[in-house]
């Protein structure tokens, strides 16, 4: 898009991948409001609108609280928004969002933890399976 063209929820759905009433829901608590609306009071969304809804989305399964994703909304709105601000204002905001950054590497880094057993276990299925699918074991299994 990028030509300020407005979308209706539907499309938005379509291209972030969440559900109409995600995107309704996101809307209620604050975090994505459409920047219009239609004359017949549909939501119409802007591409910036759907890139906090894929901040938000990208938030949800690292176990973010909506209070933390409002508030890291906030500050990247506070810093992008060309507002001025003093140096300390900037600086807080700056290692706020730094804060956050290093919650989402310490989630991340709990799920490739995660991801790994979960795959090791996978493995081990496999072998398991295989085993018991072998020759060897079909004949032991029918001597008994």
């Amino acid at each position: 898009m990028g030509d300020g063209a407005l979308m209706q929820i539907g499309e938005v759905a379509e291209r972030t991948g969440l559900s109409l009433r995600t995107i309704r829901y996101y809307e209620e608590v604050g975090l994505v409001v459409p920047s219009a609306r239609s004359q017949g009071g549909f939501r119409l969304y802007t591409d910036p609108d759907v890139d906090r809804l894929q901040v938000v989305k990208r938030m949800k399964p690292l176990e973010f609280t909506l209070e933390q994703m409002r508030d890291l909304l906030a500050i990247v709105d506070r810093l992008s928004a060309g507002a001025r601000l003093t140096k300390a204002d900037r600086e807080s905001l700056l290692g706020t969002l730094a804060g956050y950054r290093e919650a989402v590497n310490e989630r991340c880094a709990a799920l490739r933890a995660q991801l790994a057993t979960a795959e090791e276990f996978a493995a081990t299925l496999t072998d398991h399976i295989d085993d018991l699918r072998s020759p060897t074991a079909a004949r032991a299994t029918t001597s008994n």
